[in-house]
């Protein structure tokens, strides 16, 4: 008799083949953006939107800063974050601004909750551990959006379908950088095989923690910083709290949270059991 895999099992085995057995993978490709040398120019939004033809946002001023794309979107693939603080200069307390530049983009999660909500087989992981939308098949059903933990992911309002970074998949197979990467000048964004952006990314923490920056640190490195998603393909250097640049503290991926969310449901329905069952008792107790 043939054997039936659970549905946790087939999607445990469904993560592997796209990770260790497919034929053509490639070393797993990612992004490292340090938001310390980020200049605020735009250049990676700019250059995102030409090469993949995305509409503008809107030439209009949000009431944010310099910000006027506000946040990714179904056209907003980078996302250039302005972020004032306050920063005190003198002893007696007298305050300036200072500035926190971050370019965001869709995460890639190693854990997608976008991928697993997905019906449709629409978004798939790529031989590069990527996470690509398949608009010819994505029916605009909207799981995808309720599900990514970083609000990444949004529906185009004229045709319904999903988009979001496909970390410039097509250059990808032809050997090129994402072209975010490629336009960025400071090199704030770096692109790479994953392990290697980890050790560059761990030097540059070092380096800064040695000149005084002891708020630095990685966001979404690996599995151990960020087990609800089980690390990020892009992740981050930042120097304050992930809210400070719009990320949540600890984002989960839905799907991983089943397991209790089934618990405290059997949870519930022993206590109303339970409380029928007094309520019934005290009632005969009551009559008698």
């Amino acid at each position: 008799m043939q054997a039936v895999l659970s549905a946790g099992e087939a999607q445990a085995l469904e993560r592997r083949a796209a990770r260790e057995d497919t034929p053509n993978r490639s070393p797993r490709k990612g992004f490292f953006t340090d938001t310390t040398i980020c200049i605020g120019c735009k250049a990676c939004e700019v250059a995102c939107k030409q090469w993949n033809q995305l509409p503008d946002d809107g030439l209009y001023f949000s009431g944010m800063s310099y910000d006027n794309t506000v946040a990714l979107g179904a056209s907003t693939w980078r996302h250039v974050a302005f972020i004032e603080r306050p920063l005190t200069i003198a002893p007696d307390g007298a305050t300036d601004v200072s500035w926190l530049f971050s370019s965001d983009v869709c995460k890639h999660c190693a854990r997608a909750g976008c991928l697993e909500a997905c019906p449709t087989g629409a978004i798939v992981r790529t031989e590069f551990d990527t996470v690509y939308v398949q608009p010819d098949i994505c029916n605009g059903c909207g799981y995808c959006v309720i599900n990514c933990p970083f609000g990444v992911i949004d529906r185009r309002q004229d045709d319904g379908r999903a988009w979001k970074c496909t970390m410039c998949y097509d250059r990808l197979k032809d050997d090129m950088q994402p072209a975010c990467a490629k336009a960025c000048p400071t090199d704030s964004i770096r692109f790479g095989d994953l392990d290697e952006l980890r050790e560059i990314a761990q030097l540059r923490v070092s380096r800064l923690q040695e000149h005084g920056v002891d708020e630095a640190y990685l966001y979404g490195a690996d599995a151990a910083s960020q087990p609800g998603t089980e690390g990020l393909n892009a992740f981050f250097l930042l120097v304050d709290k992930p809210e400070a640049y719009n990320l949540p503290p600890d984002p989960v991926a839905p799907a991983k949270r089943v397991k209790d969310t089934w618990k405290s449901f059997a949870m519930a329905a022993v206590g109303m059991a339970a409380m029928a069952l007094a309520s019934a008792l005290s009632s005969r107790g009551t009559r008698a």
